[in-house]
């Protein structure tokens, strides 16, 4: 009697694909690919960086066969979350993206979390030199370009940059933990 892999649950599935099993592997795929697709593409409204994106995680599932997974569809999600993330830590974004951007933890985590880890960032942000502060709130929290902060502020481009890169490496130093939940605030550190 042959069996499918379908019936397998997942940690099953998990401990085939440490001894690489394709086929396991190819299962994994199979049953995951298209919600992680739309997880993505509800994230980030852009087909062909999704799809590289989700391809990108199963390509790590294969090349990182971990016995250290214990829940596959949390690790995937998390996974094609962290990959956004990084893919848009530098990108400027509209404000119906950003709008989306901001309504999603609250659609996928508990809610207090996201007003504690919205609490902590804004904090972290007013430790800013008052200059640094000023021209990163224009940026990252107003979506200006660095030619009007340039001009609104009578100051050189470089400067601007110079001061959105200085506040960044402050940020990242002080919340590297919280840096996936800094880019959902549309802060994209």
């Amino acid at each position: 009697m042959k069996f499918h892999l379908s019936n397998l649950t997942n940690p099953e599935l998990l401990q085939l694909l440490t001894k690489s099993n394709p086929k396991a592997f190819e299962e994994i795929f199979n049953r995951y690919w298209k919600r992680l697709f739309s997880y993505a593409y509800k994230i980030y409204n852009e087909e062909k960086v999704c799809e590289d994106i989700v391809q990108e995680v199963f390509i790590s599932l294969w090349k990182n066969k971990s016995t250290n997974i214990l829940n596959l569809e949390a690790y995937l999600f998390k996974a094609v979350k962290y990959k956004i993330a990084s893919h848009i830590r530098d990108l400027k974004f509209t404000p119906a993206q950003l709008d989306m951007l901001q309504q999603l933890p609250a659609n996928i985590s508990n809610n207090l979390e996201y007003q504690e880890l919205e609490t902590k960032i804004f904090e972290e942000i007013e430790k800013l030199p008052p200059k640094c502060k000023e021209v990163f709130k224009l940026s990252r929290l107003e979506n200006k370009s660095n030619q009007e902060i340039a001009q609104t502020l009578n100051l050189s481009i470089r400067t601007v940059e110079t001061h959105i890169s200085n506040a960044l490496k402050y940020l990242r130093n002080q919340l590297p933990v919280l840096e996936i939940g800094i880019v959902f605030f549309g802060i994209f550190i």
